[in-house]
C-alpha cells in the first residue's frame, strides 16, 4: 500500500524528500533507478513516473534538483542497472530460475520479456526501458540468452538516454503547465496505463492464440 501510495502521489513524496535531503536525493533517485532497472527483485519500483515527476520538480524555481544533472545521473544509473543484470543473467541465470527458491521472480515475466526478443531482437533492451517489469527482466534475459555484450552496452546507452531524457524533460517542459498541475495525479496514472498496454496486448496475443492452437 505504501508503494502504490508512493507511485500514485509521487510529486507530494519528492517534495518532501527534497526539503528533508536536499541536493542528497540526487543520490536517492540514482539509486531507485538503479535498483529498478539492475536488480531483477525490483521490478515494482516506480520508473518513468518517477523520472516525470523529478523533472517537474526541477522546474520549480529555486529547485536544488537541476535537469541536467538529474539527466546524466540516472542516465548513468540505468546503464549501470542494465549491465549489473546483464551479468547476473549471464552467470546465474538458468540457476536462479531452475532452483525455484525465488518465488517473486515469476515465470510469466520471464515468458513475456522473451516473446518481446523474438518479435524485437536486440532492440528489445531499447523497447523495453519504456515498459514497467520488462525493463527489469530484459537486460536479464539478454544476459541469459548469452547476447554478445558489445552488442547489449549499445543497446543499452541508447535505450538508457532516450528514456531518462525523454521523461526527465518532458516533466521538465511540460511538468508545471497549469493542467498538468491541476490533474498531476491523472497524468502519472496516464503515464503507468500507457506503459503496461504494450505488454499487457502482447500478452493477451500470446494467451488466446495459445489457447486457439490447444483447441485446433
Amino acid at each position: 500500500m505504501f508503494l502504490i501510495d508512493f507511485i500514485i502521489h509521487i510529486d507530494s513524496h519528492l517534495q518532501e524528500l527534497v526539503s528533508e535531503y536536499g541536493a542528497w536525493v540526487n543520490g536517492i533517485l540514482f539509486l531507485i533507478v538503479f535498483c529498478e532497472t539492475g536488480l531483477v527483485v525490483f521490478p515494482f519500483l516506480p520508473g518513468d513516473s518517477l523520472l516525470f515527476a523529478a523533472g517537474s520538480l526541477a522546474s520549480l524555481q529555486g529547485s536544488q534538483l537541476d535537469p541536467h544533472l538529474l539527466f546524466a545521473g540516472l542516465t548513468l544509473a540505468g546503464i549501470l542497472g542494465d549491465s549489473v543484470n546483464y551479468w547476473v543473467g549471464k552467470k546465474f541465470g538458468i540457476t536462479i530460475f531452475t532452483s525455484g527458491k525465488f518465488r517473486f521472480l515469476k515465470q510469466e515475466h520471464l515468458d513475456k520479456t522473451h516473446a518481446f526478443y523474438l518479435k524485437y531482437g536486440g532492440k528489445t533492451i531499447i523497447i523495453a526501458r519504456f515498459i514497467p517489469i520488462i525493463r527489469t527482466f530484459a537486460p536479464f534475459v539478454a544476459g541469459i540468452g548469452t547476447m554478445p555484450y558489445r552488442k547489449f552496452i549499445a543497446y543499452n546507452i541508447i535505450g538508457a538516454v532516450l528514456w531518462v531524457g525523454i521523461f526527465v524533460y518532458a516533466g521538465f517542459y511540460f511538468g508545471q503547465l497549469p493542467l498538468i498541475q491541476k490533474n498531476f495525479k491523472l497524468v502519472i496514472l496516464a503515464i503507468i496505463i500507457l506503459s503496461i498496454t504494450p505488454p499487457l496486448i502482447e500478452y493477451l496475443k500470446h494467451h488466446f492464440g495459445k489457447n486457439k492452437r490447444d483447441v485446433s
